[in-house]
């Protein structure tokens, strides 16, 4: 018997998925090896940005879930929950490039467009219109906070110490009075962000992934 439509629908999302977490994968690697051909790469600092980690960490859950679906398995909680996490935290990454600082950086405008344009909106849509996830509950909003709280508590006090920090916002020569409202500006951006996420996922958009 032939693959339903709806199998062959759900063999394609999780196949996107796993080429859209393979494709961020090798633009991170290209990256990061075309930094160490050029001499000025240092591991903890290209990891030490923020968009850098969510990609990273974003391809990893979206390859995951896709692979699920592939396998016709059920998405655990802890997963799905990881996966809405991670949305949030990619519309935080395009708000602030495109919005506050478009156009800085070091990477070609190609990767820059990849990781700050292309990804989130793809991460948003997926999330929006693909129902293999359930309502996030209220109650967990909260676990959108501790990644970015220790990024930034480590990024502010490299920048006291050997003063490296990754975005010129975070310079500690802005002052402490400006740092801590830079600070509060992202994590409230932050939970504005989680708080549409957790909104969208209760979404009742029929796909063909539903509950899967």
């Amino acid at each position: 018997m032939p693959p339903s439509r709806t199998s062959r629908s759900v063999v394609a999302i999780g196949g996107v998925r796993v080429g859209v977490a393979v494709g961020v994968l090798v633009v991170l690697g290209w990256t990061y090896a075309r930094s160490v051909q050029r001499g000025s790469v240092n591991s903890f600092d290209f990891f030490g940005y923020f968009t850098n980690q969510t990609a990273l960490w974003s391809a990893i859950v979206l390859g995951a879930t896709g692979i699920l679906l592939l396998l016709d398995r059920l998405v655990p909680a802890w997963l799905i929950l990881a996966r809405g996490v991670a949305v949030a935290c990619l519309v935080v990454v395009g708000v602030v490039y495109n919005g506050f600082v478009p156009g800085t950086g070091s990477a070609p405008p190609w990767v820059s467009a990849v990781l700050h344009i292309a990804l989130p909106l793809y991460a948003v849509l997926d999330w929006a219109f693909v129902r293999d996830h359930p309502s996030l509950p209220w109650r967990s909003l909260w676990l959108v906070l501790p990644y970015p709280l220790l990024w930034l508590v480590v990024v502010l006090v490299r920048g006291q110490t050997d003063g490296w920090v990754p975005y010129g916002f975070l310079l500690p020569s802005r002052g402490f009075g400006a740092l801590v409202l830079t600070s509060l500006g992202l994590l409230a951006m932050l939970l504005a962000a989680a708080t549409a996420v957790w909104a969208l996922s209760r979404l009742r958009v029929a796909t063909t992934a539903d509950r899967r």
